[in-house]
């Protein structure tokens, strides 16, 4: 054995917060435009993880995706939104992830120092035009293989934690 001591679940848990945040207001995903259900539990089980909110559209089926894909045991920071309403009044910087060509490299994003939007587009059109006009900067997560771009879950999770600074 080389001596590495795994911790045990009673260390992890005496280490983890008794109660979810309330709104930090620091950081927030915003996956506006979702496609998969399975996607929303998965960002928000991300959220709970770096201590962000979850941003979601008012549409009919988006409740129960979350109560289906949502695996905490106790409640989590979301906000409703009407999607292009809600990022006009975005006083946050906002970042959308895209593939764009003035974007920043995901290995190039800085730990966030101030309140931060992040906006996910849908997974096959990506963030409509509209929506483009009201982001301060783009992310763009490179990759070598065929697909054209990461899931909104995987994604959302990546710049998450880069913004977070846990990578």
């Amino acid at each position: 054995m080389s001596g590495i001591r795994v911790r045990t679940r009673k260390d992890l848990r005496s280490q983890r917060r008794r109660r979810p945040p309330r709104c930090l207001g620091h950081l927030t995903v915003a996956p506006l435009w979702p496609m998969h259900n399975a996607n929303l539990g998965t960002l928000l089980r991300t959220c709970d993880a770096v201590g962000a909110c979850l941003a979601v559209p008012r549409l009919p089926w988006v409740p129960e995706a979350l109560a289906k894909g949502n695996t905490l045991r106790k409640g989590a920071c979301v906000h409703w939104v009407r999607p292009l309403d809600w990022l006009a009044r975005r006083e946050e910087r906002v970042l959308g992830v895209e593939l764009a060509e003035e974007a920043i490299r995901l290995a190039d994003l800085p730990m966030a120092r101030e309140p931060t939007v992040v906006v996910l587009g849908h997974e096959s059109t990506g963030i409509p035009g509209e929506a483009l006009d009201l982001l301060d900067a783009v992310v763009e997560i490179p990759m070598i293989g065929t697909g054209a771009s990461l899931n909104v879950a995987v994604a959302g999770s990546l710049v998450l934690y880069k913004l977070a600074g846990f990578s």
